[in-house]
C-alpha cells in the first residue's frame, strides 16, 4: 500500500493543477508561465542530481575509480531515449506554432498534450526506479526517500498541469475537456512508475543505471522544454529567481526525508 499510494501522489499533483482551469478565469500571464516553468525545472534539476545521480554513484563505489561509470552510461542512455522520443512522437509545445515529431494529422491540442505526456515520462519512471530499490531492499534507498521524490515531483506537478490546462483552454477547449486534458498528460507517471518497478525486480544489479537513466532523461526534458519556456519573450529574472525556490525546496526535501 505504501509503494501504491507513492507511485500515485505525483499524479495527484497534475490532477490539482489541472483543476486550477476550472476555477480561474483568467488565463496564466507570461510571468506566471515563466515562474511555474522555472519552479518545475528547478525541482527536476534537484531531484536528478540528489535522489538520483548521487545514488546511482554511490552504490557503484564497489568500482573505484570507475564509480561513476553506470552513472554516466545510464545518464546518457535517458538522454537519448528521450531524444528519440522526441523525434518520434508528434507533439506541439505550448506557446509554439512549430510541431515537432514525426509530421501527422493530429490537432493542436492532442499535441499539446502530448508534449506534456512526453515529459511526464521520465518522472514516473525516476518515482519507479525508487521504490523499485525500495522493494529490492537496498540500504541507501529508503521508503523515505522514495517519499521524498513522489512529494517533489507532484509539487513541480501541480504547476505543469496548470501550464497545460489553462493554454488548452485559450485554444478554444471546453473547461471541461482541458482539465481532462491536463489529467491524461499525466496518467503515464503511474503507469511508467509501475512499468519501472516490474523490470527492475528482474535486473536489480542494473539498479544504478536505472536511476541514472531516469536522471539523464529528466534532465533532457529541463533543458530541451523547461528552460526555454522559462526564457522566452521580453527578459526577465523571474524564471531563474523561481528555479532557485524549486532547487532548493526540492534539496531540503531529499536531505531532510531521505
Amino acid at each position: 500500500m505504501e509503494v501504491f499510494l507513492g507511485i500515485l501522489i505525483p499524479f495527484a499533483g497534475t490532477t490539482l493543477g489541472a483543476a486550477c482551469v476550472l476555477f480561474m478565469k483568467n488565463t496564466l500571464g507570461v510571468s506566471i508561465h515563466r515562474a511555474l516553468a522555472g519552479f518545475a525545472a528547478g525541482v527536476m534539476v534537484a531531484a536528478s542530481i540528489w535522489s538520483l545521480l548521487i545514488p546511482s554513484i554511490e552504490q557503484s563505489e564497489h568500482l573505484g575509480i570507475f564509480s561513476f561509470l553506470p552513472a554516466f552510461v545510464g545518464f546518457w542512455i535517458g538522454v537519448l531515449f528521450l531524444l528519440a522520443l522526441d523525434d518520434l512522437i508528434p507533439h506541439l509545445h505550448v506557446g509554439s506554432n512549430e510541431a515537432e515529431g514525426l509530421k501527422s494529422k493530429l490537432n493542436r491540442t492532442t499535441m499539446m498534450v502530448l508534449a506534456v505526456t512526453l515529459h511526464n515520462i521520465p518522472e514516473g519512471m525516476a518515482v519507479g526506479v525508487m521504490y523499485a530499490g525500495f522493494i529490492a531492499g537496498n540500504t541507501q534507498i529508503t521508503a523515505a526517500s522514495a517519499l521524498a521524490l513522489s512529494i517533489g515531483i507532484a509539487i513541480q506537478n501541480f504547476p505543469e498541469g496548470a501550464i497545460i490546462s489553462m493554454p488548452l483552454k485559450d485554444e478554444g477547449v471546453s473547461k471541461g475537456k482541458a482539465f481532462l486534458g491536463g489529467v491524461l498528460s499525466g496518467v503515464v507517471e503511474p503507469i511508467g512508475a509501475v512499468l519501472t518497478i516490474l523490470i527492475s525486480q528482474r535486473i536489480i544489479p542494473l539498479l544504478p543505471y536505472l536511476l541514472s537513466f531516469a536522471a539523464g532523461a529528466m534532465l533532457y526534458v529541463v533543458v530541451e522544454e523547461l528552460i526555454p519556456e522559462m526564457s522566452q519573450g521580453k527578459h526577465s529574472n523571474i524564471g531563474a529567481v523561481f528555479f532557485s525556490v524549486g532547487f532548493s525546496l526540492m534539496m531540503v526535501l531529499d536531505v531532510a526525508l531521505g
